[in-house]
């Protein structure tokens, strides 16, 4: 795994459980990220958003108050100042599948459970750098590009107005061929 320089990264540790803040935000400095800012709940890391530029969040997904759910779709909605492409890591002991989609259909960026390793976290950090993702738009949904890969020889449905778009012209131009 290549090693990035994190030092003018800005991160945001949000977690109802002090000792875990603790614990990310040791993690986030030792991977020498130098400013890490903690909230303890969606309302404190809401503030935090709007009044500091981050780059990246590291969020628990079940707290007390404001869930993690309502917090990333309120970070995606981009209302209220917040930044809406600001990469999101969801954290959780909870990772029963129902859990992960829906932190996946909220916007999640990355997804790590708990007990979380340096490495582990260092890893979704690389993902996101190496592998950025596009950002969708439709009714329903606003995130990263829930689809993690290109398929070239796709061949089911194209759903996305620009895949059916794409689909159209490329009828047209075999047609004109033809």
């Amino acid at each position: 795994m290549k090693a990035y320089s994190l030092d003018n990264v800005s991160a945001l540790v949000v977690d109802d459980n002090r000792f875990m803040r603790t614990v990310f935000v040791n993690v986030l400095r030792g991977l020498s990220i130098r400013h890490v800012a903690e909230a303890r709940d969606g309302h404190e890391a809401l503030e935090e958003l709007r009044s500091t530029p981050i780059d990246l969040v590291v969020m628990d997904w079940e707290m007390e108050g404001m869930s993690g759910m309502k917090l990333l779709e309120t970070i995606r909605s981009g209302k209220r100042g917040i930044n809406p492409l600001v990469p999101v890591i969801v954290v959780s002991a909870n990772t029963i599948a129902r859990n992960i989609i829906q932190a996946r259909d909220a916007g999640m960026t990355e997804f790590l459970a708990k007990p979380v390793s340096a490495a582990s976290l260092y890893a979704r950090i690389v993902s996101i750098i190496e592998n950025p993702r596009r950002y969708v738009r439709t009714g329903s949904y606003f995130g990263p590009d829930r689809r993690r890969r290109f398929d070239p020889d796709y061949v089911g449905p194209r759903r996305r107005v620009e895949d059916r778009q794409r689909t159209s012209l490329d009828d047209l131009d075999a047609v004109g061929r033809a």
